[in-house]
């Protein structure tokens, strides 16, 4: 798309029914994306936009998980989604301020290395809190932080302004779920075409069986996806099954683990790296090999119900604020988390009096990163506290240390109340997660979309009272009352939560060979941010690890394996990819 100039204004490639631009004179306007607008939608919406600061009143009411970038007589604006399953990446080429939705564009634009200090942070584990975990991976890339968008303007000046702010948290949970179930019920229409054959996860968790009947009542044909893990006692493969015989139009395809790729095959498969480590990497081989199989049988696009739990699911620090509105009730719950968690007596007493500032809570943390949780029982108040595994060296220590430190001199939290920060923090990570795995299944010709990401529903779920979308003696209670009616009871009743554990352990002895080898050769260790020593030996008896478990590790394996794709496959691989209605490869497949 085009400036009026003639000068290029919007390179891309996308399928026609992920784009609609128009343009009237000096203005520009595109949606890309999953959306519900059509061009003639966006004219019409268009015509009541003046100025940068009418484009988002223009755009209310439209679904889905898009990016929106718009010229206007000169001015420029460009962001991803508040969920942050679009994202928005910004640096000088050139000395003009370039946007894309890739990092990795921007990174090869620029010629740009790889941040050690970022790559540090990664190994820590659960997670990095707000606004680490959403940093570029590369020197002199930013990201635009979601729910905000980059104002650019004539002279060259660029700034970032928030578009997107939380909803009130006012709305009863029968109001509220009639609302989640509006919006989910748009957010799967929007990815079924009719004729078209969808692929769909049905883990026999509540959040992959509600988009599956969803689906259905769109007139979706659908084939599932259920891994039939083989620790003792999992239940999944009991209420899929269970699910798919009241849906209708199915194909249920069971795959058990044991006839599945172990969890690690492909350690010594290069790939295109994407734009941050994930830790993915276990299951890989195993979406491929599923993937394979329902793209076989027609399916054109796969649904997954990845963000569900974070979207439906406040975390238990809501009733810090919850204390000061209805102290009965708080204290009944936080007695119920208690009992449920076994939390201890005196933090939850400081959880509900009070937490220190968010800036504070930053600097502890930078503080305390060799320390492990001694507790993991602990009520949370603004989230996880990272911390690094043993094998991190004393320079990525301090690296992460200075990053946490001056997020802490610049940074202001998600909301003022921390359990509706942590709410807004989770929902985010999802969309990162989301956004890794929509680019990664791309590469395998069987895109995956997560409608739980969506910003409508993300929007949903905030706006109910966490007291009620949540709780100590329900199992998502929001969902759940969403689903009434259309999902069966039996399914919508279920407590329970499968895990891999056995399937992990023996992925990891399986490919000691290949952890060997990355011991041996790691570049985790070149980079001066892993311990040889302390490395070998976790990946070589990772059972062994004092105090830790799979976050770190699965963290460590997916930034080593960042680095080693990075290496291998220099120049991104939507640079490179041919368009199907082109003899030569795009220049970008980027904003």
């Amino acid at each position: 798309m085009l400036y009026p100039s003639g000068r290029a204004w919007l390179l891309g490639s996308w399928a026609a029914e992920e784009m609609a631009t128009v343009s009237a004179g000096e203005r520009l306007l595109a949606v890309v994306g999953t959306s519900s607008t059509t061009a003639a939608d966006l004219m019409t919406r268009l015509k009541s936009v003046g100025m940068v600061a009418d484009l988002e009143a223009a755009l209310h009411g439209v679904q889905g998980s898009f990016h929106v970038a718009a010229s206007l007589n000169g001015r420029g604006y460009v962001r991803g989604s508040a969920s942050g399953a679009r994202r928005l990446y910004r640096a000088a080429v050139a000395g003009v301020t370039v946007c894309a939705d890739r990092a990795s564009t921007l990174a090869w634009l620029t010629g740009n290395e790889p941040d050690i200090a970022q790559l540090s942070a990664r190994l820590a584990a659960p997670h990095l809190p707000h606004p680490l975990a959403d940093a570029a991976m590369w020197t002199g890339v930013e990201t635009v932080p979601p729910g905000e968008a980059l104002n650019l303007e004539p002279d060259g000046a660029c700034r970032t302004a928030a578009w997107w702010q939380p909803p009130p948290a006012e709305l009863p949970l029968a109001e509220g779920a009639l609302r989640l179930r509006e919006v989910l019920r748009d957010a799967v229409a929007l990815r079924v075409r009719p004729g078209q054959v969808l692929g769909a996860d049905l883990s026999g968790g509540m959040d992959s069986t509600s988009l599956c009947f969803l689906a259905a009542e769109a007139g979706a044909s659908l084939v599932t996806s259920t891994l039939h893990w083989k620790a003792p006692g999992n239940q999944d493969h009991h209420y899929a099954a269970y699910a798919a015989k009241h849906l209708p139009r199915v194909e249920a395809l069971v795959f058990p683990s044991a006839e599945l790729p172990a969890c690690f095959t492909g350690l010594d498969e290069r790939r295109d790296p994407g734009q941050e480590p994930a830790a993915t990497l276990r299951d890989l081989a195993r979406r491929q090999h599923t993937a394979r199989e329902m793209r076989a049988r027609g399916a054109v696009l796969r649904l997954s119900g990845y963000g569900g739990d974070h979207t439906v699911v406040p975390p238990s620090a809501y009733v810090h604020a919850l204390l000061r509105r209805s102290p009965r009730t708080a204290l009944r719950h936080a007695a119920g988390f208690k009992a449920r968690s076994r939390w201890p007596l005196g933090a939850t007493a400081r959880m509900l009096l009070g937490a220190a500032p968010y800036p504070s809570w930053l600097t502890t943390a930078g503080a305390r990163l060799r320390k492990p949780v001694v507790d993991a029982t602990e009520p949370q108040t603004w989230g996880a506290r990272p911390v690094l595994p043993v094998w991190a060296s004393e320079q990525a220590a301090d690296q992460l240390a200075a990053l946490l430190l001056s997020a802490a001199g610049q940074t202001r939290p998600l909301a003022a109340d921390f359990g509706q920060h942590a709410w807004i923090h989770q929902m985010r990570e999802a969309g990162r997660i989301a956004g890794l795995l929509h680019d990664a299944e791309t590469s395998m010709d069987l895109p995956v979309d997560s409608p739980f990401c969506d910003d409508s529903v993300m929007n949903a779920c905030l706006a109910v009272r966490p007291e009620e979308a949540g709780g100590p003696r329900s199992y998502k209670p929001l969902l759940a009352a969403a689903m009434d009616g259309l999902v069966p009871p039996y399914l919508l009743a279920r407590t329970t939560k499968d895990h891999c554990g056995p399937d992990w352990y023996h992925g990891l002895k399986a490919h000691r060979r290949q952890l060997a080898d990355w011991a041996d050769t790691s570049h985790l260790v070149a980079a001066g941010i892993a311990d040889e020593n302390e490395l070998r030996r976790v990946l070589l008896n990772p059972g062994l690890q004092s105090g830790g478990g799979a976050p770190e590790l699965e963290n460590t394996l997916g930034t080593e394996a960042w680095l080693r794709d990075l290496a291998a496959h220099p120049v991104p691989a939507h640079l490179t990819a041919r368009h199907p209605q082109e003899e030569d490869p795009v220049d970008t497949a980027a904003l």
